[in-house]
């Protein structure tokens, strides 16, 4: 389990944002967070995508703008080979303070605002993916900039998206409160497959059990476990969507320790059982 959770971006001499393509590498990063945006685009691989208390299944193809602060990370599924990403970061001032404030970059603005929740283009079919392929060939500073606006612009104008994180849970936290959250989920992404500790939550938070309680339900509106339970459970549909896995199975990868308790809590959600859930799922895709 990583102990913090803040990552510290600095752009190379005589450069204003980052532009990097990674390989597997990019995959590995723990469940992170800082005051930049990043724009991820993901050439190879699928697996988990966390964006603040959201969690859904990624691919190839796959864009996600993340405003600053928001705690994200990109999880491979187990023996997935190759895997690649191409990641853009930029501070909200990096072309000055007011530069995004301006009336003909509105729609930017708008864009960048709604990035606190996490947004998701949807790209299928567009030529989104291969401009931004495009940026990492291109050797000229000055072109290379204007690329990147352009970008921005076919963003802020692309009508097919999804606001991930709309509980916007932690980054309007004060710093103070963000730094003790940040690290709980860290130790919940990391860990909620298997057993989950409330004593050691509230010992990563620096504070007794009870004390804890009613801090996390205070900044999350649910309890730890209702969100441990949660995070199961949607790791647990999309186990019955995607494998041919005995129920059993996927109750114990989920996390769940009891068969009954998963069928319990499972029904409780979906107003379904799981084998049921999964029936009517392949049915509606036959």
């Amino acid at each position: 389990m990583q102990k913090a959770s803040y990552e510290v971006l600095r752009p190379s001499p005589g450069h204003s944002f980052l532009l990097t393509s990674f390989g597997e590498l990019a995959f590995t990063a723990p469940y992170h967070f800082h005051p930049e945006y990043e724009l991820t685009l993901i050439t190879e691989g699928r697996g988990t995508r966390y964006i603040g208390s959201h969690m859904a299944d990624f691919q190839a193809g796959d864009l996600v703008l993340a405003g600053p602060h928001l705690p994200h990370c990109w999880k491979l599924a187990s023996a997935v080979h190759p895997a690649g990403a191409i990641v853009i970061q930029f501070a909200g001032d990096f072309l000055g303070k007011e530069f995004f404030s301006t009336s003909e970059l509105a729609p930017i603005h708008r864009l960048l605002q709604n990035s606190r929740y996490g947004i998701q283009f949807r790209t299928a079919g567009s030529s989104l993916p291969e401009k931004i392929q495009g940026l990492t060939g291109e050797e000229n500073d000055f072109r290379r900039l204007m690329g990147l606006l352009d970008l921005l612009q076919d963003l802020a104008l692309w009508k097919n998206i999804l606001l991930l994180d709309t509980r916007d849970i932690t980054t309007t936290l004060d710093p103070a409160d963000r730094e003790r959250i940040h690290p709980i989920f860290v130790y919940l992404v990391e860990n909620f497959r298997g057993p989950v500790s409330l004593d050691k939550a509230a010992s990563i938070a620096g504070m007794t059990t009870h004390a804890f309680c009613r801090y996390f339900k205070k900044i999350t509106r649910k309890t730890f476990m209702e969100t441990v339970i949660q995070y199961r459970l949607d790791q647990a549909t999309r186990l019955l969507i995607e494998t041919n896995r005995p129920i059993s199975a996927v109750c114990f990868d989920a996390g769940f320790g009891d068969i009954s308790h998963f069928y319990k809590m499972f029904r409780a959600k979906m107003n379904i059982s799981p084998l049921h859930y999964r029936k009517k799922f392949m049915h509606a895709t036959a």
